[in-house]
């Protein structure tokens, strides 16, 4: 089977959506499959491009058997709302194009969080005839609206007409969540047409570790230390001036660090933040290479995962609770209520705190860190539960709904 898939957020980038494809695609393709993935220049979420990459018009790469196509598009940060509907757009105009060039595709797939990436997917299957698959990560644009990035208006509403067009229109629809599924059956989408393929962790690269990355802790002063890191995407859901004022709650224990880890639109905030309070006990790692990952949550006892106050943030499961997981580190997760939160209780893989509840989320790192037996109990659940949501469970799933569309 010759899988056409559109995204455009793939390795070296190291985000969820970016890293979800990689690890799929790697598996469909030591399955046998053909996989071809069409994507831009990489430079999430600086919006700087990557050293040795250029934005050229088309580029062609292998990535571990992947053939990789990359468009030229406009590029920006990972803020403003008029420059990245610029941005989402020319990727689909671009990576449209570049997707009818390619020989004998069976499948078509394009994945969100935006939609303009699903809006060439669903051209192309129209004009190559051929089944479209939409991999929904995030119910757009509501997420706009969640975080305050833009309020209700004309706009919005007809980038909701839009949406809808295009999950009516999909042949087949891979969510994330149960929840984005539930809601999409609520808006009256053909239930039977949507499957579920939860987010996973590589378990070859994602290992229980019980010590520290020497270079990295001797880097970073963080040898003996109890360190607390948030690490990912710095972005505007995540609320990480909340986490600032977790470590000035905590800038009298000596021993305990608070790590932020990554890049991204709210970045500089949280630098800011860190220096106007002037805090002595934060550690502010620049974003990694993909690579690194692994090595930069070894030097974590404590995965911070926070999100805003919405209702919308209910249906949205991070993915690094499966990273944290396969290398045993106990999560404490701060998100409304719904169904990340029931996968850490059913787990025991973490406590449970209120969104954005600061002194919540300090007392739950103080008893992960004072309680020894506790904490070695969550971590030993977490370890225990991650090959539940190992990808290669989840890439086999995604192949059988790619074959479910009489393909191959």
């Amino acid at each position: 089977m010759h899988i056409l898939f559109l995204t455009d957020n793939f390795p070296p980038e190291g985000n969820a959506p970016a890293t979800r494809t990689y690890e799929h695609a790697i598996r469909w393709v030591n399955a046998g499959h053909k996989v071809t993935v069409i994507t831009c220049a990489p430079n999430f979420p600086e919006g700087k491009i990557f050293e040795g990459f250029k934005n050229s018009w088309y580029q062609t790469h292998d990535l571990d058997g992947i053939n990789v196509i990359r468009v030229k598009t406009y590029i920006t940060a990972n803020e403003g709302f008029v420059k990245r509907i610029l941005d989402y757009m020319s990727f689909m105009v671009t990576g449209f194009f570049a997707g009818l060039f390619q020989k004998k595709p069976d499948v078509i797939v394009a994945t969100s969080p935006q939609f303009f990436c699903a809006c060439a997917g669903w051209a192309l299957s129209a004009v190559r005839r051929k089944p479209f698959v939409f991999e929904l990560r995030d119910i757009w644009p509501a997420s706009i609206t969640a975080v305050g990035a833009m309020k209700e208006s004309f706009a919005i509403r007809m980038l909701e007409k839009i949406e809808l067009f295009l999950y009516r229109r999909a042949d087949s629809i891979v969510s994330v969540t149960h929840a984005f599924k539930k809601e999409l059956i609520e808006r009256g989408i053909n239930g039977e047409k949507i499957d579920v393929v939860l987010n996973g962790v590589d378990l070859s690269k994602y290992e229980p570790t019980k010590t520290k990355d020497n270079s990295l802790a001797e880097q970073y002063d963080l040898e003996g230390k109890f360190v607390v890191g948030y690490v990912g995407t710095h972005g505007m859901a995540h609320g990480l001036e909340h986490i600032v004022d977790v470590a000035e709650s905590l800038e009298s224990y000596d021993d305990i660090r608070v790590v932020f880890a990554g890049g991204g639109a709210a970045r500089q905030k949280v630098v800011d933040l860190v220096r106007e309070k002037n805090l002595s006990n934060v550690v502010l790692i620049e974003r990694q290479p993909k690579e690194m990952m692994p090595k930069v949550w070894s030097l974590c006892d404590v995965s911070l995962v926070p999100l805003v106050n919405s209702d919308l943030f209910r249906t949205v499961i991070p993915s690094k609770i499966f990273e944290c997981m396969g290398m045993g580190i106990p999560t404490v997760m701060s998100v409304p209520e719904g169904e990340a939160t029931a996968i850490i209780r059913e787990t025991n893989s973490g406590l449970v705190v209120e969104s954005e509840n600061v002194e919540q989320i300090t007392d739950a790192v103080l008893k992960l860190y004072s309680d020894k037996e506790l904490y070695q109990k969550i971590r030993q659940c977490s370890i225990e539960s991650a090959p539940k949501f190992s990808r290669d469970i989840m890439a086999a799933d995604m192949v059988s709904i790619f074959q479910k569309q009489n393909v191959g």
